[in-house]
């Protein structure tokens, strides 16, 4: 089994938590986490990867274990998280790596491949959307409205997304039997983030999530341009992420490998297994196709 470290680094004076494994001078992953989760969603995962990658899973600023400065003294939006990843990534040294997303991980994951076109290797997307296909509108009508008028009855209607029932609703919707889910999870997500003054953090990205469907042309664009091999994994039962929004990367990635699995929207959860070996045999084959074609380039060790 491999060993996990549990590190710290400080990024524009923000104290960012992530978890390491792996050869430092392997090909390396990147797993970046949705809401309302942090690196704890990729805790069986990363031991999986780490036989043969290097996998760095951050929390996001405000999330898990990351620094959470109030909303007022700092401005939460995905380009902040994004920016904050990629100096973090920078700081440990790496310049290519895949990027594994879910939810609000994707949004960040494609700032990083369009901020830097070269750096990012395959995408791993597992219930995190790049296209506007697969949104659920049952569950996204509300959150629009928010984004539009931050009346009272709408953001009440938010702060239900932050209770513990809210929270178990996302992991258990979905799924075939639930009994598999541990209560572990919505109870330790819904404790970081009843944290003083991180319902008014999370409601700003609620806000500023509207600004993530106008940046999917441009990804659109990305992916037909640079081509990067991608893996959509997704649980079939998930209603915030429909299955289209797995079956949408197609259209621009042609031979993207398209797995719909029975689970809901933390799918690690209910089928670990499953997806760590897709992601796994995804990787090595990917992998050994970026080594034969760039024999000479090597990730970068980190100081």
């Amino acid at each position: 089994m491999a060993v996990v470290h549990h590190r710290y680094a400080t990024v524009r004076g923000q104290r960012l938590f992530y978890r390491e494994a792996g050869p430092s001078d392997a090909p390396a992953v990147v797993l970046l986490h949705g809401f309302p989760t942090s690196s704890f969603m990729f805790r069986d995962l990363i031991p999986a990867l780490a036989d043969r990658y290097h996998v760095i899973a951050p929390d996001h600023l405000g999330f898990g274990l990351s620094d959470a400065p109030p909303a007022d003294a700092f401005d939460y939006t995905f380009d902040a998280l994004a920016d904050l990843t990629a100096e973090l990534l920078d700081g440990l040294g790496l310049t290519r790596y895949a990027i594994y997303v879910q939810d609000y991980g994707a949004p960040v994951g494609w700032r990083l491949a369009l901020a830097r076109p070269g750096a990012v290797t395959a995408i791993i997307t597992q219930n995190g959307n790049g296209y506007d296909a697969g949104f659920v509108e049952s569950f996204w009508a509300p959150i629009r409205e928010y984004q539009r008028e931050q009346s009272a009855e709408n953001e009440a209607r938010m702060r239900d997304a932050l209770t513990l029932e809210g929270i178990k609703w996302q992991y258990v919707t979905g799924v075939p039997d639930e009994s598999v889910i541990s209560p572990d999870t919505w109870h330790h997500d819904h404790a970081l983030v009843s944290r003083p003054g991180n319902d008014l953090i999370q409601l700003a990205l609620f806000r500023d999530y509207a600004s993530n469907s106008p940046l999917y042309p441009k990804l659109h664009t990305h992916l037909r341009t640079h081509r990067p091999p991608v893996l959509a994994v997704w649980g079939r039962g998930d209603l915030i992420f429909g299955p289209d929004g797995a079956r949408a990367f197609a259209a621009d990635v042609p031979d993207a490998e398209i797995h719909l699995l029975d689970g809901g929207h933390f799918l690690l959860e209910s089928a670990g297994s499953a997806v760590a070996a897709l992601t796994h045999d995804f990787l090595d084959r990917v992998t050994a196709e970026y080594r034969r074609l760039a024999p000479e380039v090597r990730p970068v060790k980190r100081r």
